[in-house]
């Protein structure tokens, strides 16, 4: 009975943590890479959301002595209203390269995942039912309650670093990805998403 309680305890600490670093990817034939200017980039259909996202991000990096700008001051509304083009973004990246940036990181979710669980009992989690009659009454929502099951989404997001480098076309030098429960607090998730990049990418010698 012990062990069961000790793995419903654990679970339950999974479920407490909404974002999670899944993994990591740096190019082989970088050492450690310098950033001076950064370009923030969230890719996100909320406005509010991606504004407070490259914000904080742009504070983060500031706060280290990183030179970073949100790319909603920079992409006018016409830009991401619409598609753009190869070539368009080609000349984007050398207007950049005129301002001095030698970076992006660019955020965006991949895809997503519906996940279905069922409601915890605690009460009764080691009940013993030794009639038919208590283990059906106790259990009868299943027929009836819509809440008995819940379901709930999990975002794949990935977060890039690209060099605009002379001479190199947006060479991807590190991607992370991470995993977010769909977040009851949107300001603590966003907060914890960039402690998670940061942290990975200072532990690789990327930038941090």
């Amino acid at each position: 009975m012990r062990s069961k309680m000790i793995s419903v305890i654990f679970l339950l600490l999974l479920g407490c943590s909404t974002t999670k670093l899944v993994s990591t990817w740096k190019n082989p034939e970088i050492v450690l890479f310098d950033a001076y200017k950064v370009l923030v980039v969230g890719m996100a259909q909320d406005e509010n959301t991606r504004i407070e996202f490259e914000s904080r991000l742009v504070d983060k990096l500031q706060d280290n002595g990183v030179e970073a700008m949100r790319s909603i001051d920079l992409f006018d509304v016409e830009f991401t209203a619409s598609e753009q083009s190869e070539q368009e973004l080609t000349q984007v990246e050398e207007q950049l390269l005129d301002k001095g940036f030698d970076a992006i990181l660019f955020t965006k979710v991949v895809g997503t995942e519906n996940k279905r669980t069922f409601k915890e009992r605690m009460n009764n989690i080691d009940a013993l039912f030794v009639r038919f009659s208590s283990d059906y009454l106790e259990h009868q929502d299943i027929y009836f309650d819509p809440r008995y099951y819940d379901t709930f989404n999990i975002y794949h997001a990935e977060t890039s670093l690209y060099c605009i480098c002379v001479g190199k076309e947006r060479e991807l030098i590190w991607r992370g990805n991470i995993d977010v429960t769909e977040p009851s607090n949107v300001d603590k998730t966003i907060d914890t998403y960039i402690k998670l990049i940061t942290g990975a990418m200072a532990e690789q010698d990327i930038i941090f």
